[in-house]
């Protein structure tokens, strides 16, 4: 379960017990996110079922006095897509706190360098297509004070929140895979070798993955004793991201199909086919 529930914070309610509790009105904190960095900077890849960890780090600045021990107070990074903060259409946190280390302090104010990770469960967090694309990045702090023993029978909750959004964004993308296939096997050299595959991306409305069509992918060759693969053409991928195409049978090697992703979709390499040429 989430530490903060964002989009319940944002509307202006936090559902607790069964009861419907206002937001707390407050003074607005000032905290200062910065250096904010997602998955190493690189694009987040997500298939169908495996949770993906996404390691975040960033420095933060607080008042000296602001509560900050992950109980009562807690700050932290989300993820959100959305024109805007109170429009967000779909966010992530992570459920469990952040580890932070105290860089410098002055009079008024503390710094902290922090590191946390958000475990991506596709079934989760994404629902259709259009969750694939740029995400955007913001800092929030969450305050919840309760009283809950009915001491007096008399309970009492209150619970503040503050969002800070402009703090850079982050690709996430589905999920590619490739397969190949190259017949017949033995060939004589130079006959014709048939090369088939296919192309596919994770489908989180179906939790399958999908043929992906429309899409270049390059046919790759590495012969025997050679240490890397070179393109030999490139192939637009059919239906249900059928791949098909032929080569002339040239010297003993692997064949590979290997796609360079989209804005959307990760990046895929298939494992190669050896082919004995006689």
């Amino acid at each position: 379960m989430r530490k903060f529930a964002i989009g319940a914070a944002v509307s202006g309610a936090l559902a607790l017990s069964a009861l419907v509790v206002p937001s707390a009105s407050a003074a607005t904190p000032d905290l200062t996110f910065s250096h904010v960095v997602v998955n190493n900077g690189k694009a987040i890849v997500v298939g169908t079922t495996s949770t993906v960890r996404v390691p975040i780090t960033y420095t933060l600045t607080h008042p000296v006095d602001l509560v900050i021990d992950n109980k009562t107070g807690i700050a932290g990074i989300a993820l959100y897509r959305g024109s805007s903060l109170s429009k967000m259409q779909n966010e992530m946190e992570s459920d469990d706190v952040p580890s932070c280390t105290t860089t410098s302090t002055t009079a008024t104010t503390v710094t902290d360098s922090c590191t946390e990770v958000i475990a991506i469960e596709p079934q989760d967090y994404f629902f259709g297509a259009s969750d694939a694309g740029t995400w955007k990045v913001a800092g929030f702090y969450g305050l919840s004070t309760s009283t809950t023993d009915d001491s007096g029978n008399h309970i009492s909750v209150n619970y503040g929140y503050d969002m800070w959004g402009g703090l850079g964004t982050t690709q996430i993308k589905r999920a590619a895979k490739l397969t190949t296939d190259a017949t017949p096997e033995p060939v004589k050299k130079g006959k014709t070798l048939t090369v088939k595959g296919a192309l596919t991306r994770a489908d989180w409305e179906t939790a399958k993955y999908s043929g992906y069509t429309g899409q270049p992918v390059a046919l790759q060759f590495k012969a025997k004793g050679a240490t890397a693969y070179k393109t030999v053409k490139t192939v637009t991928s059919g239906s249900k991201g059928a791949l098909t195409t032929t080569v002339k049978a040239s010297a003993d090697g692997s064949y590979r199909y290997s796609f360079a992703g989209t804005t959307t979709t990760g990046t895929a390499t298939a494992t190669g086919d050896y082919v004995d040429v006689k």
